[in-house]
């Protein structure tokens, strides 16, 4: 356990630097609002890196911040060795990373493996909007577009939904939509926001399941609310509390950390205060 400057590896873990997420004093302010403050945090390669935090912490902004949507005031961002402090959303699938959204943010009039093939259109050749419009090489682009959407599809158990438009599904299903449409693109760095929420405590085992399958391949971080299946997923948990960094360390010594505890209960206490 420490204060979030640095973090100590127990002996046999991958080290940051190799294959890792590396965020360093990363500040935002919005106005007078600090919205992060000096926030260092790492994620190895071949684990769950998990966020979390109580509403209003900050792990929203520093997701932003870590897909460019936000440009911090102060810090750094490196993957694999590579600075990207200044990187910007159109970029990701270029430096390997792959973000699903909270809100989903699928097109409803394409099919679910239309949807999918959007998210490999930067390895494409042509592309897949150049395959709807038909030009050079789009047939044979479309066709290898859509047999990685299958195999994706099929990787998150959902592809029998292949040929299904996103309004006809359930919520749950269209969390695997999405995250389908992350991991076509074979990302090594894959940012899951929320990728529990609206779901049914009945789906939570197969989710955290397929997430952990996941880090075998690449760097997972993750922000979620339900602590059941952070603290059964993540082999490395950060915890935000207005913005800064309060804790990390294994899910059973952020369990035990008595400032975990004081910072979800004094959020408790405001909103039932609220209520």
């Amino acid at each position: 356990m420490n204060d979030g400057s640095s973090v100590a590896w127990d002996e046999g873990e991958s080290e940051p630097g190799a294959g890792a997420l590396d965020v360093g004093g990363i500040t935002v302010r919005f106005g007078g609002l600090t919205a992060l403050d000096d926030v260092s945090l790492s994620a190895a390669r071949g684990q769950v890196t998990g966020i979390i935090g109580p509403n209003g912490a900050g792990k929203t902004t520093l997701l932003n911040v870590l897909c460019g949507f936000v440009r911090p005031q102060a810090g750094s961002i490196a993957f694999e060795g590579k600075e990207l402090t200044r990187l910007r959303p159109h970029q990701l699938a270029r430096h390997g990373i792959a973000r699903t959204l909270q809100g989903i943010g699928l097109f409803r009039g394409l099919t679910v493996a239309e949807n999918v093939m959007v998210g490999a259109n930067g390895s494409a050749r042509a592309g897949f909007f150049a395959a709807l419009f038909g030009t050079p090489w789009s047939d044979r682009d479309e066709q290898r577009l859509r047999r990685r959407a299958i195999e994706a599809l099929d990787r998150v158990g959902a592809a029998d939904l292949a040929d299904d438009l996103p309004g006809e599904l359930a919520h749950g299903q269209r969390k695997r939509v999405a995250l389908a449409r992350a991991l076509v693109a074979e990302p090594r760095l894959l940012l899951l926001d929320e990728p529990a929420s609206g779901l049914d405590e009945g789906e939570l085992p197969e989710v955290g399941a397929l997430i952990g399958e996941l880090a075998g391949s690449a760097t997972v971080v993750v922000i979620e609310h339900r602590m059941d299946l952070m603290m059964s997923i993540c082999q490395r948990i950060f915890v935000l509390d207005f913005g800064k960094v309060i804790a990390d360390g294994t899910p059973a010594q952020v369990q035990a950390d008595p400032a975990v505890t004081a910072a979800y209960l004094g959020a408790e206490r405001e909103s039932a205060a609220d209520g």
